[in-house]
């Protein structure tokens, strides 16, 4: 793996709109509209940014008579996601101030 994959990796998770969008389908698998109407976001910017998820595998698509429905990657992202929240929860809950958003 060279810098430029993780650079790709970390630009997509560290875009906020993607962060949501990723937060969003942790609960469950949902349509464009569905991500739009929860996040107050222009379907439009929400398709550009699963489209920016989608190149890395983040995300994937299943098609649903007319729609399309998105769901995080289960082999790989959701198991990096728990790792985050773990570290976050043993490192970065007792006032690391460079943790703090």
């Amino acid at each position: 793996m060279n810098k430029n994959t993780y650079h790709i990796f970390f630009t997509n998770l560290a875009n906020p709109l993607r962060i949501k969008i990723i937060s969003s389908l942790k609960e469950k698998e949902k349509n464009v509209t569905e991500i739009s109407k929860e996040l107050g976001v222009e379907q439009s910017k929400i398709s550009h940014a699963l489209i920016k998820l989608r190149c890395c595998n983040l995300v994937e698509v299943n098609q649903k008579g007319k729609q399309r429905v998105y769901s995080l990657n289960k082999k790989t992202i959701l198991p990096i996601l728990k790792i985050i929240d773990t570290h976050a929860k043993t490192f970065c809950e007792g006032g690391c101030k460079g943790c703090k958003g």
